[in-house]
């Protein structure tokens, strides 16, 4: 008798799923066309091979074009670990990715260098330098963005008046700046003095 109900019942519970108030399949989101497109879709360009980790530090301290200060100052803060971030990416077009340094002061963390090096024949070539502090660079969709903070009269290392943020593209060999932008940072409303009140 229990198995005659449970298929009846098993039937309502699915017909139920599927009626006027739920979406069914579409609660897990739409289909992506790639998905869709099956083996119609066209194959993407093959990634650039990604390095293996490159020493950042010997990079830097044997590149003729990097300034003879920020060589003598890139010493290790803690141990053996330097200041130093390194990211990978596709920035020239190349067929292995491409290198970006940014050499860092210990104490506060002031980027006082930004490269980028790209692969050429097994070895790693030197094609864009900024060393104007503090200076950060990053890779962002395949183009190159250098971030250069301001400073006003006054203020204090931590806290910049404002950043020029200029974005970088490969263009016929070498890096050509293609956008700029610059951004006003707010005061701190608790820096002001407090009024003395009426009396």
């Amino acid at each position: 008798m229990s198995a005659a109900l449970a298929v009846p019942t098993a039937l309502a519970l699915l017909v139920s799923g599927c009626g006027a108030g739920g979406t069914g399949a579409r609660d897990e989101g739409p289909a992506h066309a790639d998905s869709v497109a099956g083996a119609a879709a066209t194959p993407s360009a093959a990634p650039s091979k990604s390095p293996d980790t490159v020493n950042a530090v010997k990079l830097v301290k044997d590149d003729p074009k990097v300034a003879p200060e920020v060589k003598r100052e890139l010493k290790p803060c803690v141990a053996d670990e330097y200041p130093v971030d390194v990211s990978y990416g596709n920035l020239t077009k190349g067929s292995s990715d491409d290198v970006v340094v940014n050499v860092l002061t210990c104490g506060d963390a002031v980027g006082v260098g930004s490269y980028v090096y790209r692969e050429q024949d097994g070895s790693y070539e030197n094609v864009f330098t900024a060393e104007e502090p503090p200076v950060y660079a990053e890779i962002d969709r395949g183009d190159l963005v250098v971030t250069k903070q301001v400073y006003e009269k006054g203020d204090p290392v931590s806290s910049p008046s404002g950043e020029n943020v200029i974005t970088y593209r490969w263009t016929a060999g070498h890096f050509a700046e293609k956008y700029r932008t610059h951004n006003d940072y707010g005061k701190v409303v608790g820096d002001s003095a407090t009024p003395v009140p009426a009396s």
